[in-house]
C-alpha cells in the first residue's frame, strides 16, 4: 500500500496547525494554472486591440463587396440595355418595311388585297387608344384631340376598307363621347378620302347615347341616304367607350339587381351568367373578337373586363403609334388563332 497522498497530508496539516486563510493560499498557489484573466487595464488594451484590427478588416471587406456588386449591377444594366436598344431597332426596322411595302394609299382596293388570303376575320374589332395630354389636370389641349380624332377615323377608314362591320373605341377618360358630331364629321371626311362619294354608312353610337346615323340622329328608319352605299357589308357601326363602362356598369347592374330581388322583382335563383352577359351586351357592346393596343405593353387602362374574357388580346413591343402595319399584323395573327374556349 502506498503512503498517503499529499492532498491528504495538507488536510490533516491545516487542521492540526490551524494555517489562516493567507498561508492556505499562499501554500496552494504553487499547484494552481495560470491565471486566464488579467487586471482591467490589461483587458482594456486587449479590447482596443481587437476593436482596431477589426475597424482595419472590415472597411477593406465592405468595400471589396461594394464594389463587386456595383460591377455586377453594371454588367446587368449593359447587356439589359443592349438587349432593349437591339430590339428596338429591330422593331422600328420592321416597321419600317412593313409600312412601306404594305402602304394602303387610301385605296380600299389595296386594303382588301392585303387581306385576301386571310382565312376569316373579326366581326367585331376593338382598340385602345390614349390621350397624349401633355399637363397632369391640366384642360385638354385641342391639338391632343383632334390626333386622338384623326387616328380613330384613320381605324374606322380601315376596317370599312376590309369590311369589318363593328369597331369599338376605347379612351379612358371618355373625352370622345363629349365630342361625337365632331368625330363624325372626322370620319365622314376620312370616308370621303378613301372611298370617295359612294362611301359607307357610319353609325356612331355610345353606351346610354342616342346613335349618329350618317350625321343624323337614329330613329326607327335605316334606310340609305343619297351618297351613302346601300351594301351591308359596307356599313360601319363605330361604338365609343369608356372606363365608365367597365366596372362601374357592373357595379351599378349587380345594385340594380340586388334592389329588384329585394323587392321581389326578380328571383334570386333567376340571375345567372347569362342573364348578367345579356344585360352587359345590351346596355354596353357584345364581346370583341379581336382588341389592338397600340402601346409598347398590354395594360387595358380599365378596359370592360366582362367583354374580354374570351378576346385575342394583339399588341407588338416597342410600338407606341397607330400604324397600319400593325392593324395588318393583328389581323393576321386573328386568323392563325385557335379558339379552344378552355378546352
Amino acid at each position: 500500500m502506498g503512503g498517503p497522498s499529499q492532498e491528504e497530508v495538507l488536510r490533516r496539516t491545516c487542521r492540526s496547525e490551524g494555517l489562516s486563510v493567507n498561508e492556505r493560499e499562499a501554500l496552494l498557489k504553487p499547484y494552481l494554472p495560470r491565471s486566464q484573466s488579467s487586471s482591467p487595464e490589461r483587458r482594456r488594451q486587449q479590447q482596443e486591440a481587437a476593436t482596431n484590427i477589426g475597424t482595419k478588416i472590415k472597411p477593406v471587406r465592405t468595400f471589396l463587396k461594394s464594389q463587386l456588386y456595383i460591377f455586377i449591377y453594371t454588367v446587368i444594366h449593359t447587356l439589359f440595355s443592349i438587349y432593349i436598344r437591339l430590339r428596338r431597332l429591330y422593331h422600328a426596322t420592321s416597321d419600317r418595311i412593313l409600312s412601306v411595302l404594305y402602304h394602303h394609299h387610301r385605296t380600299p382596293e389595296l386594303i382588301r388585297r392585303d387581306i385576301k388570303r386571310l382565312s376569316r376575320l373579326p366581326e367585331h374589332l376593338s382598340v385602345i387608344l390614349t390621350l397624349k395630354n401633355n399637363g397632369d389636370g391640366a384642360p385638354v389641349a385641342d391639338t391632343a384631340l383632334e390626333r386622338l380624332m384623326d387616328e380613330a377615323a384613320e381605324i374606322a377608314a380601315w376596317c370599312a376598307c376590309a369590311r369589318i362591320p363593328t369597331l369599338s373605341i376605347y379612351e379612358q377618360s371618355g373625352v370622345l363621347k363629349g365630342h361625337m358630331p365632331r368625330l363624325h364629321r372626322v370620319v365622314s371626311q376620312r370616308f370621303h378620302a378613301y372611298f370617295g362619294k359612294r362611301r359607307p354608312q357610319l353609325e356612331l353610337r355610345a353606351p346610354h347615347v342616342n346613335p349618329f346615323l350618317n350625321g343624323d340622329m337614329f330613329e326607327e328608319n335605316n334606310s340609305p341616304q343619297p351618297g351613302f352605299s346601300s351594301n351591308d357589308s359596307e356599313h360601319l357601326s363605330l361604338l365609343l367607350i369608356s372606363s365608365e363602362d367597365g366596372r362601374e356598369s357592373i357595379v351599378d347592374l349587380t345594385k340594380t339587381l340586388t334592389e329588384m330581388a329585394q323587392r321581389d322583382k326578380i328571383s334570386p335563383a333567376d340571375i345567372s351568367l347569362d342573364l348578367i352577359d345579356l344585360e352587359l351586351t345590351e346596355n354596353v357592346m357584345p364581346e370583341p373578337e379581336l382588341l389592338i393596343i397600340f402601346g409598347p405593353y398590354v395594360e387595358l387602362q380599365g378596359y370592360p373586363p366582362w367583354q374580354v374574357r374570351l378576346t385575342e388580346i394583339f399588341h407588338v413591343k416597342d410600338c407606341g403609334s397607330v400604324g397600319y402595319q400593325v392593324f395588318l399584323q393583328a389581323l393576321h395573327r386573328f386568323a392563325k388563332a385557335q379558339m379552344r374556349f378552355g378546352r
